[in-house]
């Protein structure tokens, strides 16, 4: 080779046949890119705070969007749009709702203290007393899905003798499931509702009277959280 030949090619040559060794120099030298590392001055303090709050607005950007993603609840006016809130006919059965009739009773029992009684162990000998004073907060911060209630005062002379199964609690009716298997709609408001809840019974023992409890309509215009918070005060009632 011409003695003006690069040394990498020479080496090249020794070690791979020719057109191997000029392809590998063509390939890995002489075309080979060259990088070369920008240099520039350091950043000031002023560019420093302006590349910070860039990146913040971008990061706040990215959060909003994340937002928008995210379903939003259904309106009470879309609910109501889409029936969410309706008890199909077919549905309002008065034997579908009986279980949970039961179920209710068993929880009223269970926050009333009267799920033990009479001379049982578990009851410590002695029936719980139940009053007015000490069952009333209880009782108006109760969830009533699946109480028995029956009209028992009402200016609406028609109402009064209307029983039936609470499905739907809302803020101002009761919507109970009656023995005919129809809907109804009952107002809270200037309405006198009764329920019992019978004693679980023992044995060697006589059945025992039912809990009887008469409530205003009025006092329950709220949901259960909401009437767990409030404070009621007995009164007259002077419009029934």
């Amino acid at each position: 080779m011409p003695h003006d030949t690069p040394l990498a090619r020479t080496l090249l040559h020794r070690a791979f046949s020719p057109t191997t060794a000029d392809q590998h120099y063509e390939d890995r030298i002489v075309k080979r890119p060259l990088f070369i590392a920008p240099r520039s001055p350091p950043p000031s303090a002023r560019s420093l705070r302006r590349i910070s709050l860039n990146a913040r607005k971008e990061k706040e950007k990215a959060k909003q969007r994340n937002k928008s993603r995210k379903p939003r609840p259904l309106s009470a006016a879309k609910k109501r749009q889409l029936g969410l809130l309706e008890i199909p006919k077919e549905q309002a059965k008065w034997e579908i709702f009986v279980p949970l009739n039961r179920l209710w009773l068993g929880y009223m029992r269970d926050i009333l203290g009267v799920g033990n009684v009479g001379g049982s162990a578990e009851g410590g000998g002695r029936a719980p007393y139940v009053s007015a004073a000490n069952a009333g907060p209880i009782l108006v911060s109760a969830d009533m899905h699946g109480a028995m209630l029956e009209v028992v005062r009402s200016r609406c002379v028609s109402r009064v003798g209307l029983k039936g199964i609470v499905v739907r609690d809302s803020k101002s009716v009761f919507e109970v499931v009656t023995q005919k298997d129809s809907l109804k709609s009952i107002p809270k408001e200037h309405t006198m509702f009764r329920f019992e809840i019978s004693k679980p019974q023992v044995e060697g023992q006589d059945a025992q009277k039912p809990l009887v409890f008469e409530i205003l309509g009025e006092q329950f215009q709220n949901r259960a959280p909401d009437r767990a918070n409030k404070k009621y005060k007995m009164h007259y009632q002077p419009d029934l």
